[in-house]
């Protein structure tokens, strides 16, 4: 039995400190604006996941679906996810629409897997 997707906290909170550095807040001021404590935030840089109402927040803020940050429990990739890490620097572009961002983190999305896919292959 599979206990299911769970949040990849590394990806999330890489997602938040870009956007945040985008918008050029503080940690407390996104914490602020997210309506979360900051040691919520900062247990986060620790790897603890945030609890399910922060995690709504955080992934409403950045204008993202959740399922972006989920991962299989199967998964032990510590990198960032690429497409939640490129995510807030593409929404915050003035010269993209929400169509032309959905359009590049989907092409983003599949460069990846066929990426993983083909190094898989490779080393299989």
């Amino acid at each position: 039995m599979s206990a299911g997707p769970t949040v990849n906290v590394k990806s999330l909170h890489a997602a938040l400190d870009a956007a945040r550095e985008q918008q050029d807040l503080s940690w407390r001021q996104l914490a602020k604006q997210l309506g979360v404590s900051a040691s919520t935030i900062s247990r986060m840089a620790q790897g603890l996941r945030p609890d399910v109402s922060a995690f709504v927040a955080m992934t409403t803020w950045l204008r993202m679906p959740a399922e972006n940050f989920y991962i299989g429990v199967e998964e032990t990739n510590n990198e960032p996810d690429l497409v939640a890490s490129l995510s807030p620097h593409l929404r915050a572009r003035s010269d993209l629409t929400e169509k032309d961002v959905s359009y590049l983190e989907d092409v983003i999305a599949a460069a990846a897997k066929r990426f993983k896919s083909e190094r898989e292959e490779a080393s299989g």
